[in-house]
């Protein structure tokens, strides 16, 4: 295997509005994301066939996960389990997140894992 580099996309390529998320890496069942977040049209709610460990690299989101605000900075990272729902309630324009997905293989395609998005 030969070595994989590339580089994250800047905080400023982030849309004005909603999310662009683009694959980074595979390694056997995990997908590395980076997404980059505008402004919510709406709140997003999500309860995905996986695990996911997200990690906000730049600016600032909230989440709702069990009833309970999570307010995300830079730094900030949460586990997500599969199955378990979760909405994403707002972002600071431009924030840049770091996403693992731990996908079973029967859930890992040509586009990363099945999305979850209810």
């Amino acid at each position: 295997m030969s070595v994989i580099r590339g580089r994250l996309l800047s905080s400023v390529d982030a849309p004005t509005v909603g999310e662009r998320s683009q694959e980074i890496a595979r390694v056997g069942g995990v997908v590395v994301e980076q997404i980059l977040s505008g402004s919510l049209p709406s709140v997003a709610d999500y309860n995905q066939d996986h695990d996911e460990w997200v990690l906000v690299l730049e600016g600032a989101g909230r989440l709702e996960v069990g009833g309970e605000h999570l307010d995300l900075s830079a730094g900030d990272w949460v586990l997500l389990p599969a199955h378990v729902s979760h909405r994403l309630l707002e972002t600071v324009p431009g924030t840049s997140w770091l996403a693992l997905h731990a996908c079973a293989s029967d859930h890992l395609g040509p586009t990363g894992c099945s999305s979850g998005i209810t």
